[in-house]
């Protein structure tokens, strides 16, 4: 019991930061909880902790759920911005799905073949490098905002958020930094990035539920005490995220990020 509320925690404050909330939730499931280095169980429970921060989300950015949701019934008669942002997020979640399915289950049979602990970390700790880099690099500079979004940057998104569930890979850092070479203004790529992890992880959950009943172990969905991972993430993730999408926009985490990538391949090594 007290794995999951700690590991909803983590979502809870993670999901909010360039942080990669999946590397620290598999970090610490196998470092404070002995879980065995199973990367595919991890995933999906990482997955499944994501709903919590889903629904925050949802409830945070509901006029613009909304406007999209309408966007549906009364396409022609929306705003360019809306039209703009529903197209975006159509292809771009598509391409995800696809490619994120392929990449994860790729790796996920990779690793079956040996032993995984000390791979996976080394695997955390790369990726964690990779999302500092990028911040780093990326400046906030941008004019851009939802009424410029094109076709070319929906396929591009959508091709590096299905990197997003490779643990140490920040989705928001990936997706956010990704906009921000695009020449995006800072606010509304933080507004943008959001959005697109709302159908996402809502698609994904589904899948996920589906394939535990179908194959009969429903190992996350009917696990005991996963439920109270989720309420744990939501009921942090609804507390904290105004004041952390704040520190997000003030400090750049990257340089965090490398001492604790660095830190984490060097654990790999023991």
């Amino acid at each position: 019991m007290l794995e999951n509320i700690v590991l909803g925690l983590i979502q809870g404050i993670a999901e909010w930061l360039p942080l990669s909330s999946d590397g620290l939730i598999v970090l610490a499931g196998k470092h404070f909880f002995n879980k065995p280095g199973n990367l595919l169980e991890s995933m999906e429970y990482a997955l499944f902790l994501h709903l919590g921060t889903f629904f925050a989300a949802l409830i945070y950015f509901r006029k613009d759920v909304f406007a999209i949701l309408k966007a549906v019934f009364a396409y022609p008669k929306q705003s360019a911005e809306v039209k703009k942002l529903f197209q975006f997020l159509c292809v771009s979640t598509l391409l995800t799905g696809i490619l994120g399915v392929i990449i994860l289950k790729t790796l996920s049979d990779y690793l079956e073949t040996y032993s995984v602990g000390n791979i996976i970390t080394a695997l955390i700790g790369f990726c964690l490098i990779i999302t500092a880099f990028l911040q780093i690099k990326a400046k906030p500079s941008g004019f851009k905002g939802a009424p410029d979004l094109k076709l070319s940057d929906a396929f591009l998104l959508g091709v590096v958020q299905a990197f997003a569930p490779l643990p140490g890979l920040s989705r928001s850092g990936l997706t956010i930094s990704t906009l921000f070479f695009l020449r995006f203004e800072k606010e509304q790529a933080l507004r943008i990035s959001y959005l697109m992890s709302l159908p996402v992880i809502f698609l994904g959950n589904i899948a996920l539920a589906i394939y535990d009943g179908f194959s009969g172990s429903g190992n996350i969905v009917f696990a005991p005490y996963s439920w109270l991972g989720l309420l744990t993430s939501f009921v942090v993730g609804i507390g904290t995220i105004n004041i952390l999408f704040g520190l997000a926009r003030k400090i750049n985490f990257g340089y965090f990020l490398i001492i604790f990538g660095i830190l984490t391949l060097v654990s790999s090594l023991y």
